[in-house]
């Protein structure tokens, strides 16, 4: 079995490749294959032949997205138009990952795969534009994850950014009214390779159990990393951030659950099994 992953160095990418290092993996950054280039993701397919296919290449600053929209679009919805293009033609089994942001935030309660999306932002959009178009390939073995909060080895997600808040502050403003569901790339990772075990096609969640508010969530990360530092806890309105988000975008994952035959740990749990193990 040959794993593409593309997206290597990203926070996702290093994580696959950890657990698929005695596999046959090769494994692309941007620089080397950019997912929005079809003519060097052709000669990639036609050179190595995949059979599995793992798209961890994503633009991910919300913020930026707003003015950036372009690049957003052309990493987030034409490259993985590329890439399921290319597994259909080449027959190799597609796994890409999406975002709670598709939905708006207007739900009472958490959001399962059949709510209708309704992005608030461009990052939001281009991410549900490359859902659109990977399901409108009619690829069989087509498989998207919607997922939320993402953290693991890496400087591109909130545990990182309020270690680094913290070494530099004693008082820390945190949203107070934002939820969603914390997700480690080791989690993502071990139910994906299920998931491709079952032959699993077709759009799912894919978190931990339970939500939290980003203010929740940071005080667990300081109590686990014994720093005593004064949180307080704010309206997520006050930092005027370029892109609307919504405020309650808990997914629910009942479904994949389903599907794999098991029922996933607690957000905090699986949180506090990462920290154990490191």
């Amino acid at each position: 079995m040959k794993y593409l992953i593309l997206g290597k160095n990203g926070q996702l990418g290093q994580a696959f490749e950890k657990v698929l290092k005695d596999k046959e993996v090769l494994g692309f950054d941007k620089e080397d294959c950019d997912i929005s280039d079809f003519d060097r993701l052709k000669e990639v397919f036609e050179a190595y032949r995949p059979d599995i296919v793992l798209n961890c290449s994503a633009y991910n600053f919300v913020d930026k997205a707003e003015t950036d929209f372009p690049n957003a679009y052309k990493t987030n919805a034409y490259g993985v138009k590329n890439l399921v293009y290319l597994s259909k033609k080449y027959n190799a089994y597609f796994i890409t990952y999406s975002t709670d942001y598709v939905f708006d935030g207007k739900k009472e309660g958490l959001y399962e795969e059949e709510d209708t999306p309704n992005p608030l932002n461009e990052y939001g959009k281009s991410k549900l534009t490359g859902e659109i178009w990977a399901l409108e390939e009619g690829l069989e073995k087509c498989l998207i994850f919607r997922t939320s909060w993402v953290y693991g080895d890496g400087a591109q997600n909130f545990v990182y950014k309020l270690l680094n808040w913290a070494k530099n502050n004693d008082t820390l403003k945190i949203a107070v009214d934002e939820f969603s569901v914390p997700t480690p790339t080791s989690f993502l990772v071990e139910k994906t390779l299920k998931a491709i075990n079952k032959n699993i096609s077709g759009l799912y969640h894919l978190v931990p159990n339970g939500y939290a508010s980003r203010y929740e969530w940071a005080k667990l990360i300081l109590k686990t990393y014994g720093i005593r530092k004064t949180i307080i806890p704010v309206s997520k309105d006050i930092f005027n951030l370029p892109a609307k988000r919504p405020g309650f975008s808990a997914l629910d994952s009942t479904k994949i659950q389903e599907e794999l035959n098991e029922t996933f740990k607690e957000w905090d749990e699986e949180f506090e099994k990462i920290n154990d193990e490191k």
